[in-house]
């Protein structure tokens, strides 16, 4: 069992830079292939990336690839979230999410574990 906490969500303008981090309770977080998600007032969650449980492979959607970077540092039982150049479309909760296993996926069904979001709000 892991319990997730996101934190760094905030106002920014078009064109700036946040970093979410997302606390995962217990000693097992090494274990768990992470992800990020986000989902928009009116639309369904969505994928953002994903992390390996070693942080050696990350994959991404197309809509923040090159944009957003995402790492983890298991010392530190932490996942993050980069995001530079960010747009009005990035608005959203953004929302951590944990999986037993070693594949990395964008399905949402196959994370186990979710953390409650953080509101990211970008200004035009």
């Amino acid at each position: 069992q892991v319990q997730l906490v996101e934190s760094g969500g905030g106002l920014v303008q078009a064109g700036g830079s946040l970093r979410l981090s997302c606390a995962a309770s217990g000693r097992t977080f090494g274990s768990y292939t992470m992800g990020w998600f986000r989902q928009a007032p009116g639309k369904e969650r969505e994928f953002v990336g994903a992390i390996s449980w070693s942080g050696g492979s990350t994959m991404y959607a197309t809509s923040v690839k090159g944009r957003f970077t995402i790492s983890r540092d298991n010392a530190k039982n932490t996942l993050y979230l980069q995001m530079n150049s960010l747009k009005p479309e990035d608005t959203a909760v953004y929302r951590c999410a944990a999986r037993l296993g070693v594949l990395m996926t964008s399905l949402l069904s196959q994370y186990d574990h979710w953390g409650q979001g953080t509101q990211v709000t970008v200004s035009s």
